[in-house]
């Protein structure tokens, strides 16, 4: 995913469908000088963790 559409994603009212290893999780800040995300599982939301744009998808 990119820096700007995960920023969009983290700002956005509206849960967008983005995954992470094929489980859907929640985009809580965006770091983009390390162009990293900071998520957590929705199925888990106390452990939140850092992850590289690269290993988020947004699905349709």
């Amino acid at each position: 995913m990119n820096t700007q559409r995960a920023i969009e994603i983290s700002e956005s009212s509206i849960m967008a469908n983005v995954t992470f290893n094929g489980s859907r999780v929640y985009i809580q800040h965006v770091n983009d000088s390390q162009e990293t995300a900071r998520v957590y599982h929705l199925d888990d939301p106390e452990n939140e963790q850092d992850i590289d744009l690269n290993n988020l998808i947004e699905n349709s």
